[in-house]
């Protein structure tokens, strides 16, 4: 019996795919870029101390702040004028959202590529025993 075997993607294909890629990367880093300035700008601008909700804003900005960072551009991460304890812990609480997010979100990419990489098992052969 010939088994059909799936054509492997063309190298136009396969091309566009990685520049689709690319340019969606592109186009959701300036997006962070473009919030985490935005809110830095903002929080620079209040003379209130900030409280557990900010905290969280701001935790989950963290990871996002470094784009900014590697450019040049100094953005604030953290507030020296805070309620203490519970921005901390709002802080706390973003940082560990945003990376539940991020490697929930890969771990989740990683296993739908393993599960289509593995080979599929045939049936089973009986194993012959010699009597």
């Amino acid at each position: 019996m010939p088994q059909t075997q799936a054509k492997a993607p063309g190298i136009k294909s396969l091309l566009r795919r990685v520049v689709l890629r690319l340019a969606m990367i592109a186009v959701v880093a300036t997006g962070f870029i473009w919030v985490v300035q935005r809110s830095s700008e903002t929080f620079d601008r209040t003379t209130e101390p900030a409280g557990f909700s900010r905290g969280i804003l701001h935790g989950a900005l963290m990871p996002l702040a470094l784009p900014n960072l590697l450019i040049g551009r100094d953005v604030t991460i953290y507030v020296s004028n805070n309620t203490g304890r519970l921005y901390k812990l709002g802080y706390t609480v973003g940082v560990n959202g945003c990376g539940l997010i991020f490697f929930g979100f890969f771990f989740w990419r990683l296993n739908r590529l393993r599960k289509r990489l593995r080979p599929i098992a045939g049936p089973a052969t009986p194993s012959v025993q010699a009597t």
